[in-house]
């Protein structure tokens, strides 16, 4: 426990910036230690939606209840904007990895009994957000997210990951070809699982492989504008796959 203490404090410094790091070093330490610790015990912070899983309870029958499930794409996604007058869930969670993301989909999607499940994930994993992870075990996990989502009668809609061309938490970390690697094993794999693949990305990329300037805030996360583009691919694939029952 020790060791992946003095690990996860790492990374935490690793993404602070030198300015914060020069105010007061042993108070940024002290701070970023108490982070670590308070979220050891609740790893994929089941907290975070529990309450609002049990007020809101499984879906009533005739209800097109969709959940979308992720990181702080999702999380900072107003769904009621969006879709007005549409039971859309939001169960993103920001700074998520693919493994935490695992971890509580039980609570967060499947006892929900949607009828399906919009996953965004993945960037944060490319990110090294908990630690560094091979495309292998981060595709492995996404799998296994499908696969307990389809056992339970869920339908899926697996999304790209968003064009980025590098991570301002962790610039040293050079995310384009990954993320164009792990988009496209998404693309073949979805129509071999029986999954809708929802492709963001192209119409979202810049000529430099990131994210076009006039969609985000800070190259990574979605503006207005963004998720304007985001919301009209989502509910043109949502109505398809409708259509195809």
């Amino acid at each position: 426990m020790r060791i992946i203490l003095l690990l996860l404090t790492s990374l935490l410094l690793v993404a602070t910036s030198p300015a914060q790091q020069a105010d007061d070093p042993c108070e940024s330490l002290k701070r970023q230690r108490q982070e670590v610790e308070s979220r050891l015990p609740d790893w994929p912070n089941l907290a975070r939606y529990r309450e609002a899983d049990t007020q809101l309870g499984p879906a009533v029958t005739g209800e097109s209840r969709i959940v979308f499930l992720g990181d702080s794409i999702t999380d900072n996604w107003n769904l009621s904007d969006s879709f007005p007058g549409k039971p859309y869930v939001n169960r993103g969670i920001g700074g998520q990895t693919t493994p935490q993301i695992l971890l509580r989909l039980r609570q967060d999607v499947i006892a929900l009994k949607p009828k399906a499940v919009v996953i965004l994930a993945g960037t944060n994993d490319i990110a090294e957000n908990t630690g560094p992870i091979t495309l292998e075990a981060i595709e492995d996990n996404l799998i296994s997210i499908v696969e307990l989502a389809q056992k339970n009668g869920i339908r899926v809609f697996l999304c790209s990951v968003l064009p980025a061309a590098r991570y301002p938490w962790r610039p040293e970390i050079q995310p384009i070809e990954k993320i164009q690697s792990l988009n496209r094993w998404m693309k073949e794999y979805a129509p071999q699982a029986g999954v809708e693949f929802l492709d963001y990305y192209s119409a979202m990329v810049d000529q430099k492989s990131g994210l076009k300037e006039e969609l985000g805030t800070d190259g990574v996360h979605p503006n207005r504008a963004g998720y304007a583009v985001m919301s009209q691919l989502a509910s043109k694939k949502i109505a398809e796959a409708a259509g195809k029952k």
